[in-house]
């Protein structure tokens, strides 16, 4: 008999507890014959899938990209058992959601407890990291992201869109004066945003054309959360989302400079999931629950 998904569910359990006495005792089974099923494991795929010392035991590269690979078949195998257990469509499990730190601290966690209250028996690991996560990789049911997609190995929803804007705080204009064009930010501290490429030239419309004008500044960093954090505190001008921003905008605590230059750059937000054939209750119900709650104040606040 074929019992490759237990040999899986041992070899999850010894990296997620790390240690083969941490997983023998979750799965009431001795160490041995838990290092025996991961040994069997491994010849039958023909790699190690830890390097083991004395003292540690760490997952290779082909060990963390099975482990990838056995958790979401696990995930699979437990949501399929629960349909039928349960009846079909029963809306329950983990959900694990990504997306950056500002959307997810301004749009997106102030959502969780009315999807909680919708759905009780769905648990949510939500993470907020600016840095690109590849859903299968990383185990991610959701992502939310801004900008271009690159990859078509997954489904998408668009939930909006939204502008680029300048802006700086009232007390940073109390001491420099607003600039007029483009041009007067090159006397101006501008804050950078540090991520992946270098954005350090901003697009402007100048007489009907695109231009990219350099800025420089006293500060940089690779968050687009504490850039907007530096920008309230009076440290500099920034570009940042509208989406970001409205609501510091309408407050009177930023203000948008040079919007007759607007370049009209449009970053695009998608919720992304994995391409597959059967989308699990928890994770459908989260999309529609998304699109329905977040397209409208993406269409009031994106300024697009």
């Amino acid at each position: 008999m074929d019992n490759r998904s237990g040999e899986m569910q041992v070899f999850a359990k010894v990296v997620e507890t790390g240690s083969f006495s941490a997983a023998a005792a979750l799965l009431n089974m001795s160490p041995s014959a838990v290092s025996k099923l991961v040994s069997r494991t491994e010849g039958r795929l023909g790699v190690q899938l830890f390097t083991r010392s004395t003292r540690s035991m760490t997952l290779t590269a082909e060990g963390r990209e099975f482990y990838a690979s056995c958790a979401r078949i696990l995930q699979e195998i437990e949501d399929a058992e629960l349909s039928v257990s349960q009846g079909f469509g029963q809306i329950r499990g983990t959900l694990r959601v990504n997306t950056s730190l500002p959307f997810g601290q301004h749009y997106l966690v102030p959502l969780l407890a009315e999807f909680r209250a919708l759905y009780p028996d769905v648990a949510i690991d939500i993470s907020l990291t600016d840095s690109k996560v590849e859903l299968q990789r990383d185990e991610v049911d959701v992502a939310i992201r801004m900008g271009p997609l690159h990859d078509a190995s997954f489904r998408a929803r668009k939930l909006g869109s939204s502008r680029k804007a300048v802006v700086a705080a009232p007390s940073y204009l109390a001491r420099n004066p607003a600039p007029q064009l483009p041009a007067d930010l090159a006397r101006h501290d501008c804050i950078n945003f540090d991520f992946r490429r270098s954005l350090d030239e901003w697009p402007f419309t100048v007489e009907g054309k695109l231009v990219h004008l350099a800025v420089d500044g006293a500060m940089q960093t690779n968050n687009g959360e504490t850039m907007r954090q530096l920008t309230l505190q009076g440290l500099g001008v920034s570009r940042l989302g509208m989406f970001h921003v409205f609501d510091d905008i309408q407050r009177g605590d930023l203000v948008e400079l040079l919007p007759a230059y607007n370049a009209g750059d449009i970053e695009e937000v998608t919720l992304i999931y994995l391409n597959q054939k059967h989308v699990p209750p928890r994770i459908r119900a989260f999309i529609d629950f998304a699109v329905d709650r977040l397209a409208p104040v993406l269409a009031m606040k994106g300024g697009a």
